[in-house]
């Protein structure tokens, strides 16, 4: 999915596809949750979810069924949320309000057993692999087996080597490795054999191409469709990578200010009028992701084509820092 252009000048696009400037309650409205769709069984049912800490309100109500099977991207931008609503799905966090339930249970009220039962049918790729350095790569993708399965040696070795060749690497050469010895795009694979060692029916993944090359990056989206196909998994993907969503995705929702305000397939989302997703889509520095950042007269409007931009003064400098 490649962003639109945005120049004024230049750009092929007409008038009414730039980014509208709407009021803010239908700005950060939530969408309804959508009927189930024909021939799909809701794995996991995110009904009403709250979660603040302290005066920070983080998840605002959030709405959403995830089809088993299916790979479900959640889309947004730095502080929209993400990470508070994937603890909540691998049940590292219980929300003030609403309900998780995976299976029609509402993991809320898991017992002990129950809860450990659910994580064990879980995988998480984790942003940057999160490797123990002074393991080889046999003992960390064979962590689970031994320290939670506690399988003897020889099985372990066993199911190591095929999770690696399942993520196309050469497990003989690699084995007996340590991390700091792989490549950026090797320790991502190591991490998701990993994540699949006990073969797992949902795979999380945090931020999956984060920090790759564009030829890794391929070969991370290419494997994490691979996954789908040969073992059925039900793959969820936080991530603000366009291109990469757009690629591996059934079903994409955009998470803004702790709500989903679009969610649909990549053609819904692709031509989804709302401000977030047009400044989303064109890369565009103007609109509601940057409200706040840029000064009112460089706002406003664009510099005409063929025209210097005048020297911005300390007073009017176009990005500040975060606060």
């Amino acid at each position: 999915m490649r962003r639109a252009a945005t120049n004024p000048g230049t750009d092929k696009y007409t008038q009414h596809q730039l980014i509208e400037d709407w009021p803010a309650d239908r700005l950060e409205a939530g969408v309804p949750l959508a009927p189930t769709l024909p021939g799909k069984a809701p794995l996991i049912e995110i009904r009403a979810i709250k979660k603040a800490f302290g005066a920070r309100r983080i998840l605002r109500g959030i709405d959403a069924d995830i089809y088993k099977g299916e790979t479900f991207v959640i889309l947004g931008g730095s502080g929209s949320g993400k990470t508070t609503l994937i603890k909540h799905l691998m049940a590292m966090l219980t929300p003030d309000s609403g309900t998780v339930a995976i299976d029609g249970q509402d993991m809320a009220r898991f017992r002990p057993e129950q809860l450990a039962a659910y994580r064990r049918r879980m995988g998480v790729v984790f942003q940057n692999a999160a490797l123990l350095n002074s393991l080889t790569v046999l003992e960390n993708v064979g962590l689970p087996l031994i320290e939670v399965d506690h399988c003897p040696p020889d099985e372990v070795q066993t199911r190591v080597t095929e999770a690696l060749r399942q993520v196309f690497l050469p497990a003989d050469e690699i084995l007996h490795l340590k991390p700091a010895s792989l490549s950026g795009g090797m320790r991502k694979r190591v991490g998701i054999a990993r994540a699949i060692i006990q073969r797992p029916e949902i795979i999380l993944y945090d931020e999956p191409t984060t920090g790759l090359d564009p030829v890794t990056v391929s070969g991370v989206n290419e494997l994490t469709l691979e996954l789908q196909k040969t073992m059925g998994v039900t793959s969820i993907v936080i991530t603000h990578d366009l291109d990469a969503a757009f690629t591996i995705a059934d079903r994409i929702a955009v998470l803004y200010k702790g709500r989903f305000i679009a969610l649909g397939d990549k053609e819904q989302i692709r031509t989804n009028p709302h401000p977030v997703l047009r400044q989303l889509l064109t890369g565009s520095t103007r609109g509601p992701l940057t409200e706040g950042y840029l000064a009112p007269a460089a706002a406003a409007s664009p510099v005409p084509v063929g025209v210097m931009p005048r020297p911005a003064t300390e007073s009017s400098t176009p990005f500040g820092n975060r606060p």
